[in-house]
């Protein structure tokens, strides 16, 4: 027989049985859109991770204060701390020719309010070259004025959302915020939407980091971002900022130093192993799929005995008997793939339009790995069905015995 005439056997056969037929699809079809769902998931969060770190800034190198050593947990949260990170530790770490720019980062909130409206909101404390590391953009106004680190200038910027709500319709520009029991002059609207590394950057109030630290009453900094020049310094200004710590800090080492690219890589790192390891679990779905298609096509043998025994006694060999069988899991493995293919990209584009910030897209590998398992499950668990059909005595077929 012509692989044509095979395949047109094996066609018709599936079309025979339809409710079988289309039982087999589902199943298959069930496992490859899970297989291409989960892992889009997976990398969706992972390519969000990398675009949120991407936005805090190029060739960027972050101080925290405490080792992480220290007490086994997150640099920054947990850990002995000897010494403050100041704004005269941030000031010298920019004695380096490849530093570029440094912004010292004080956090907290704040009742912000103008005239009888008042809400709490994040402010942030630092100086003008945040603007330039972490991108953002201004809508309207100027951003924070170059100056002295501990001058605290009465000036803020207000994001969006924060001048929605506490000036209406009202112009935003020149008036004066009370933040806490100081006022300060909005002289700039940040033109940043969306959310950057947890903080909605809609809704924040940023002010000199002088300011911030008189409004929160502390003289330490929550961490430092340093931009290096180029991405090949960065080990020299690692030692550089760890150097001139040492110095400061009565020959202590007490912070951790963590460049961009080590986060990145971790986290990068992390989330392949979870996109592995939910394809993983999907992918079993695949072998329950091929599974059902054994023990449906073991039925089938059983059903069509009579018409094995025709061929048998037409003289077909053996092997073409069991090729039909074989192209028929292969034919049902192929459309119960390529039908879940179709409702895995639908389910990623779905899981696209509900969540936005989530760039959920099945990568290249999911979608040949889940194809190629497909294909494999369908006809490594047709051979024995196929096997059985070939071994029938075409006398006792045709009786039905």
């Amino acid at each position: 027989m012509r692989l044509r005439d095979i395949v047109s056997f094996a066609l018709g056969a599936l079309r025979g049985y339809r409710t079988r037929t289309a039982l087999m699809l589902l199943a298959m079809a069930i496992g490859v859109s899970a297989v291409m769902i989960l892992t889009a998931l997976g990398e969706g969060a992972r390519r969000f991770v990398v675009g949120e770190f991407a936005s805090l800034g190029t060739n960027l190198v972050i101080v925290l204060p405490g080792r992480s050593e220290s007490a086994g947990g997150p640099a920054g949260l947990v850990g002995e701390t000897t010494r403050d990170l100041t704004t005269d530790d941030a000031t010298a770490l920019k004695r380096h020719p490849a530093v570029t720019r440094v912004a010292p980062i004080v956090v907290g909130t704040a009742p912000v309010s103008w005239g009888p409206r008042e809400r709490e909101v994040p402010i942030i404390g630092s100086s003008t070259d945040l603007l330039t590391i972490r991108h953002w953009k201004m809508a309207k106004g100027d951003f924070l004025p170059a100056s002295d680190l501990d001058r605290a200038t009465p000036v803020c910027v207000v994001g969006a959302k924060v001048s929605k709500e506490l000036f209406g319709t009202e112009p935003a520009l020149g008036q004066w915020l009370r933040i806490g029991d100081r006022r300060f002059r909005v002289v700039g609207l940040l033109a940043t939407e969306g959310r950057s590394i947890g903080v909605d950057v809609e809704e924040l109030v940023i002010v000199p980091v002088a300011s911030a630290q008189a409004l929160m009453n502390t003289e330490s900094l929550f961490r430092i971002l340093v931009e290096v020049s180029t991405s090949e310094a960065i080990p020299k200004v690692k030692a550089h900022i760890l150097a001139t710590i040492r110095d400061r800090h009565q020959g202590e080492e007490d912070i951790t130093v963590v460049t961009q690219d080590a986060v990145l890589e971790t986290f990068d790192r992390i989330f392949q192993a979870l996109t592995y390891t939910v394809a993983g679990i999907a992918a079993i779905s695949l072998a329950v799929a091929g599974i059902l298609i054994m023990n449906v096509m073991l039925v089938s043998v059983s059903q069509r005995t009579a018409e094995v025994g025709l061929l048998k006694a037409l003289g077909t060999p053996s092997k073409v008997i069991q090729g039909l069988f074989l192209t028929e899991a292969a034919l049902l493995s192929l459309f119960g793939a390529s039908l879940g293919l179709i409702i895995g990209e639908f389910g990623s584009w779905a899981l696209a339009r509900i969540y936005p910030l989530l760039p959920a897209a099945a990568p290249w590998w999911a979608v040949a790995a889940s194809l190629g398992v497909a294909l494999l499950t369908g006809v490594l668990f047709g051979v024995m069905p196929a096997r059985r059909a070939a071994k029938l005595d075409p006398v006792q077929a045709l009786l039905r015995r």
